[in-house]
């Protein structure tokens, strides 16, 4: 107990004298494991909002439809509804092909269902504003009515003809808002199209009146609602040609329109963890003198090798597990939003998965111990005695740097010593750099993708939600990355810094001024950043090509050529303010806390 109080007062005192670090590792680790956790939990998520809906609507386990109408087809469905398989049904019902515009002029194609204004014991839409279809009126589905902007006691025109809405209802008898017609006019594709019910006469009348389109469906509860393939099967041979639309094609498609949400998310958590490792260890390694230092006072009064990497890295693991549970905690509030957002589905999100819960926490550990086994190593390993008189790390004299730098203007000579001298936090600068490229090239590649709305005729007066989803996401995720990326270039350049103090100040007395220091300092970030913006584009095109549907257009390149200078131009101005900040300290007092 007495090793455990002594570690948690450790690591406290630590955070509070490092405040600044502790942030950085909580902020990095929180946005990279709720992007992950968003990433794994968005099907289940889905999943439980159609069960949910399903449930409170009586939901068929299997929809029937053909593409036409008459005796045959009537008598083909009631057969269908006598099989022994099935325990309750509703219908043959008629669905309606039309285009309806709202009072603002938003024209859109539309099914009507005609429906008894007493719903039966399978398919009940859930009314959730207004009431049910009455003479003379219509009910929208509400992912529909929300996209058109419309609510109870507005009225729309359908095939010419006004109704008032009278109800803003859900079912789970179609797919969501835009694939409400599951088929097309004699069986047909269909286009994107949004579901309206009236009652039975009203949509007769309706179509007789306009010669329109008209199709037939039947909705059915199964003995067994898991045989649903079986059951298509059993009755594929009927002369009349039906689709059979079981619950789970329903469940699947609904995901259809986050097809493209997981790989976002999940890929933009992979480069969120490999920004925050890059930051954290770079002030980690900022740290390094002060870390071995501290380690060898532990030693020097009787602790072990064991308790001092166990206060070492306790620090850095408290921290990424506060990260990672805010992190999981805001993908549970924002799951619903996204996994949702044509508003046809209700219902509460379930909890995050086991395995979702444990890919987060694996990947907030990996960040904490990525980042500090190193320096955490290089103490524990450290003699007391070398410990306690450690200075900063001395670079190898390289004659063949010396010989190609003699002739470089002071800034960049200055800068490229500093990047020879340290490989390793170059390699993770012109990493960082790349990263931030590709995220900001798959951004670009998506905006310039062509996106046919879901108005009529494909018309953008109704947006491609998934597409404005995906754009959406795919911003977030490229803010986000570019948030790291500027805290990790002021960190590289202030811990290159104050790391070169004494260079610097040695510089200064043999005639470098302030300002050649402070370019130089700015140098030593940007020749890493330049190969990194460089390779990130072609990466970023192959990453964008991976994910891509065939037909997709690549960006164009003067598009990708400026994203690439506008990260090198951001690199220079973020790199200038640390960067004059340390040139102006003055060489006296470099030297001497060098000394000291």
């Amino acid at each position: 107990m007495g090793s455990i109080v002594l570690v948690i007062r450790l690591v406290l005192a630590d955070v509070r004298r490092h405040r600044v670090q502790a942030v950085m590792l909580l902020l990095a680790v929180t946005v990279a494991t709720a992007t992950m956790a968003l990433g794994l939990s968005l099907r289940g998520v889905s999943d439980a909002l159609y069960e949910q809906t399903r449930a409170a609507t009586a939901g068929p386990d299997v929809v029937a439809v053909s593409g036409d109408t008459g005796p045959d087809v009537t008598s083909a469905l009631t057969s269908l509804a006598n099989a022994p398989e099935v325990v309750a049904h509703h219908g043959p019902y008629r669905i309606v092909y039309a285009n309806l515009t709202t009072r603002g002029s938003t024209s859109s194609p539309v099914v009507v269902h005609g429906f008894a204004e007493t719903p039966g014991t399978v398919n009940r839409p859930l009314v959730t504003s207004g009431h049910w279809v009455r003479p003379g009126g219509a009910v929208v589905e509400r992912g529909f009515a929300t996209a058109l902007g419309i609510g109870v006691g507005d009225r729309v025109t359908i095939a010419g003809r006004s109704y008032p809405v009278v109800g803003i209802a859900v079912t789970a008898a179609t797919s969501i808002y835009p694939w409400a017609a599951q088929i097309g006019p004699g069986g047909g594709p269909s286009d994107y199209t949004g579901l309206a019910w009236m009652t039975t006469s009203d949509a007769r009348t309706l179509a007789s009146s306009q010669d329109l389109p008209v199709t037939s469906a039947l909705d059915l509860k199964l003995r067994d609602p898991a045989a649903t393939e079986a059951f298509r099967e059993a009755h594929r041979g009927a002369t009349i040609r039906i689709n059979f639309h079981s619950w789970q094609f329903k469940a699947e498609q609904d995901m259809v329109i986050l097809r493209n949400s997981q790989p976002i998310l999940v890929i933009g958590s992979w480069l969120l963890s490999f920004l925050a490792i890059t930051g954290v260890a770079a002030l980690a390694a900022g740290r390094a003198v002060e870390q071995t230092r501290r380690a060898g006072l532990l030693k020097a009064v009787g602790a072990t090798p064991g308790l001092i990497a166990t206060v070492l890295l306790t620090e850095y693991l408290a921290l990424a597990l506060a990260g990672d549970a805010l992190g999981l905690l805001i993908a549970r509030l924002t799951a619903p939003a996204i996994a949702s957002p044509t508003a046809s589905r209700i219902g509460d999100a379930a909890g995050l998965t086991g395995a979702t819960v444990a890919a987060a926490t694996v990947l907030a550990v990996a960040v904490a111990v990525l980042s500090t086994l190193r320096p955490t190593l290089r103490a524990v390993r450290t003699a007391t005695v070398t410990a306690l008189t450690a200075t900063a790390y001395q670079p190898r004299h390289r004659p063949w740097l010396t010989a190609l730098s003699a002739l470089l203007p002071t800034p960049l000579l200055l800068g490229l010593r500093l990047t020879a001298r340290r490989p390793g936090r170059a390699v993770l600068q012109a990493c960082s750099t790349a990263t931030t490229v590709i995220a900001i090239i798959a951004l670009l590649a998506l905006y310039a993708q062509a996106e046919r709305g879901y108005g009529l005729h494909g018309s953008s007066a109704l947006p491609n939600l998934r597409g404005e989803l995906d754009r959406r996401l795919m911003l977030a995720v490229t803010i986000l990355l570019i948030a790291l990326a500027v805290v990790n270039t002021i960190t590289f350049t202030w811990t290159t810094a104050m790391e070169a103090r004494a260079n610097m100040a040695i510089a200064r007395t043999l005639g470098a001024t302030p300002g050649q220091i402070s370019a130089g300092l700015s140098a030593a970030q940007l020749l890493p950043a330049l190969p990194g913006a460089i390779v990130g584009i072609p990466m970023g095109i192959a990453v964008f090509w991976l994910f891509s549907a065939r037909n997709a257009t690549a960006p164009p390149f003067s598009w990708m050529c400026g994203a690439a200078l506008a990260i090198l131009l951001a690199t220079a101005v973020l790199t200038a303010l640390p960067a004059r900040l340390a040139a102006r300290r003055p060489v006296a007092q470099a030297l001497s806390a060098e000394t000291a």
